[in-house]
């Protein structure tokens, strides 16, 4: 599934960790990566952007976009890695790179060579606009997996030793195009590391109370209760089905897999279900081309983005698919 991984990286240790991810990923997939280092010239320019750049911290940033881009590059094992350093806006610059790759992995925080704070900005832009699908790694702790000594670009990488092999991969679904665009990729990563596929459906219950309250200004407060079941079974129905056949795929596959349905906010549940199952991986569907405010399931997939500290791949949905 995937040739050809590009790894921005800032040398963060965030961004350090999302590389050895990349490296793992790579190691599994037989893939090769792209070790990318961007310089961003606006901030090497002068007071209020009055014209003048400072070349002497110009060539600093560069010196250490090219000391990220190495270590990458040390770390990689068996891993063929092309190192590269170029200028330009972040974001526009992953997402214009991303079109000659299968896969993005990038940090959610780093230095200011990648704009700060990558979740707030270069990585909720590249997610919106990459043409690949896009995984983000973040760190609690801020800890490399980089400041030891890395085996994810080993040849036996995806062995249960590895500190990067993923043995539980959540892939929630609705049924709906966008979270049908990452069951493939959950899959595929679910078999590269043996792992076992966890199809899980969140039924919105503040969607369902709403319908009830609609319900009851018309019938009378009396009709609340009933008509919110009435509503919820049919949901709870489609999310069965829905994970089953998640589920069914992963088995034909020869993987183990688990289906769960749960009430509740789905960012929330999503969250607390990687924790208490120890999920290792995550693959969500997006779809749309105008932000993260149109999300699979609304902001679902930023909210795990935002509060999980295991990768989560995002795919977008095609226009073939159904997205607008």
């Amino acid at each position: 599934m995937y040739e050809s991984i590009l790894a921005p990286t800032d040398g963060s240790a965030t961004a350090d960790l999302a590389a050895d991810h990349a490296l793992a990923l790579a190691a599994a997939f037989d893939a090769s990566v792209t070790a990318l280092g961007v310089v961003d010239a606006a901030q090497a320019a002068g007071p209020f952007d009055a014209g003048g750049v400072d070349d002497e911290f110009l060539d600093r940033l560069e010196t250490e976009a090219r000391r990220s881009v190495d270590g990458v590059t040390e770390r990689a094992g068996d891993v063929p890695v092309d190192g590269t350093v170029v200028e330009g806006d972040p974001a526009e610059t992953i997402v214009d790179r991303a079109a000659d790759h299968d896969l993005v992995v990038l940090g959610t925080h780093g230095r200011s060579a990648i704009d700060r704070v990558l979740t707030g900005s270069t990585s909720a832009q590249v997610v919106r606009e990459s043409p690949a699908p896009v995984v983000t790694v973040r760190s609690d702790e801020g800890e490399s997996a980089a400041g030891e000594e890395s085996t994810a670009g080993d040849a036996e990488a995806t062995d249960d030793e590895s500190p990067l092999g993923y043995d539980d991969v959540l892939v929630p679904t609705d049924g709906s195009d966008a979270a049908e665009a990452a069951v493939d990729h959950g899959i595929a990563v679910a078999e590269a590391f043996d792992a076992t596929v966890h199809a899980v459906n969140v039924v919105d219950v503040s969607a369902v109370a709403g319908g009830a309250g609609v319900a009851a200004g018309a019938g009378g407060a009396g009709t609340a209760g009933t008509v919110g079941s009435d509503l919820l079974q049919p949901m709870i129905e489609n999310g069965e089905e829905a994970t089953e056949r998640v589920a069914e795929r992963a088995r034909a596959e020869g993987l183990d897999a688990v289906t769960d349905v749960g009430e509740g906010s789905p960012g929330s549940m999503l969250v607390d279900y990687v924790d208490e199952e120890d999920v290792d991986f995550v693959t969500m569907g997006t779809h749309g081309h105008t932000g993260l405010d149109r999300v699979l399931l609304g902001s679902t997939t930023e909210r795990t983005m935002r509060n999980v500290s295991v990768p989560v791949l995002s795919v977008r949905a095609s226009e073939d698919d159904g997205a607008e």
